[in-house]
């Protein structure tokens, strides 16, 4: 993102101290900065899966010359710092997790002054997971009041050696990775894109 001033004197620049994330040069007739978008993407999750999405969509925003900071929505109280969200639960029977339950109800406001960007990850079916599934009425529940720009589902991951998940489930559900890098990494494309233009 660049920012153009035309016929700004050089002592309008204060200090003259440029932050990490700004860059500025001064020519005889114009001020050009480059300011650096930060990006949160805060990611609720039970066995790994999602935070593995989110990973591979930060690392998609920084080929973009963004700045991406992958955290736990456990491990952040406030997306004060950053200028974008996104924003990712696990499903499990079509609910999000209470972990970004929690974090978004305590940063309604907040997120409501930034762009957001949402998705759900879950589906252990190849066809349900490339069908791009609508929100599910509890996550839109959730979000109600944060106006996001986009969302996605994607799909899920089920190992026949995970912990802590009921022997039922590993029974009656398909058990392999469900989740589609390709359409992942081309989500996480178009969100740079729209935030440097």
């Amino acid at each position: 993102m660049r920012i153009v001033a035309a016929h700004v004197p050089p002592h309008t620049t204060g200090s003259g101290k440029i932050g990490a994330a700004t860059r500025a040069r001064l020519g005889p007739a114009r001020l050009e900065v480059d300011i650096v978008v930060r990006v949160l993407v805060a990611y609720a999750t039970k066995m790994g899966s999602n935070r593995e999405i989110a990973e591979a969509i930060a690392a998609v925003l920084r080929e973009h010359d963004l700045e991406a900071d992958v955290r736990s929505v456990r491990d952040v109280r406030t997306p004060d710092g950053w200028d974008a969200v996104v924003l990712g639960s696990a499903l499990y029977a079509a609910h999000w997790q209470r972990d970004a339950n929690r974090f978004v109800a305590r940063n309604r406001e907040a997120l409501a002054a930034r762009r957001v960007w949402v998705f759900s990850s879950g589906p252990l079916d190849r066809s349900l997971a490339d069908a791009d599934l609508p929100i599910t009425p509890n996550a839109a529940e959730i979000l109600a009041g944060v106006p996001y720009e986009g969302h996605r589902t994607f799909g899920g991951l089920l190992r026949p050696d995970a912990e802590d998940v009921d022997p039922q489930i590993l029974r009656t559900h398909a058990v392999g990775d469900f989740r589609d890098w390709t359409s992942i990494r081309s989500w996480a494309a178009a969100i740079a894109n729209a935030l440097s233009a």
